[in-house]
């Protein structure tokens, strides 16, 4: 699959005799809310994991240095909790762009977990990255990770700032991530090793 997956996602009927739809968020969509919205909830859905498998060439790196980003894997014994956004279809011209390196609308089962919605069900879209794309980098160790995600920036920013902010979106939201957050604690141990030398480094 090419890198951008804009008129993949432009082909798909999502859209049809509706005039709003649920859009989950898991990574940057938490913490980074550029697109207008009707409302959102935090929400979760099943049988699927973060992981920091997904390369980056537009946003947190570039094509000669790419980042690590999110996307979802399956895992059916995994919950994972996001943000659920009522968006109307307009919208999806932003957000294929801001998500076209390697990531297709896909249909998902989302659950709320606040009152008063509490436990009502909605389908919506869902940005997922799959191996086959060309972005695709894949598994490694969460301090591999952590050292790309350190060395790498983009037009975006910071990688380092995409983890670090999402890992504090989710513990504000009581949902801290096992993967996110092994990560983080690497980026901020390198930041202490980096400002104090003489301290043992963690990786």
């Amino acid at each position: 699959m090419a890198h951008d997956t804009r008129e993949l996602n432009r082909r798909q009927d999502h859209f049809t005799g509706r005039s709003d739809i649920w859009l989950f968020g898991y990574g940057s969509l938490i913490h980074k809310v550029d697109f207008p919205f009707l409302e959102a909830r935090d929400a979760r859905i099943q049988g699927w994991a973060r992981r920091f498998w997904q390369g980056s060439h537009d946003h947190r790196g570039t094509p000669e240095a790419p980042g690590r980003v999110l996307t979802l894997v399956e895992a059916p014994d995994e919950t994972c909790v996001g943000v659920a956004y009522r968006v109307t279809p307009d919208v999806f011209e932003h957000l294929d762009h801001r998500e076209k390196n390697g990531y297709l609308r896909l249909t998902i089962d989302m659950t709320f977990i606040r009152p008063p919605h509490q436990g009502r069900h909605a389908n919506g879209l869902i940005y997922i990255a799959g191996p086959n794309n060309a972005a695709w980098l894949g598994p490694a160790s969460e301090a591999a990770i952590a050292r790309q995600i350190a060395r790498s920036q983009g037009p975006s920013g910071r990688n380092d700032d995409y983890v670090l902010k999402l890992d504090a979106a989710l513990q504000d939201m009581g949902a801290e991530d096992p993967h996110v957050a092994a990560i983080a604690r690497h980026l901020r141990a390198s930041d202490s090793s980096h400002a104090h030398p003489s301290a043992d480094r963690e990786y």
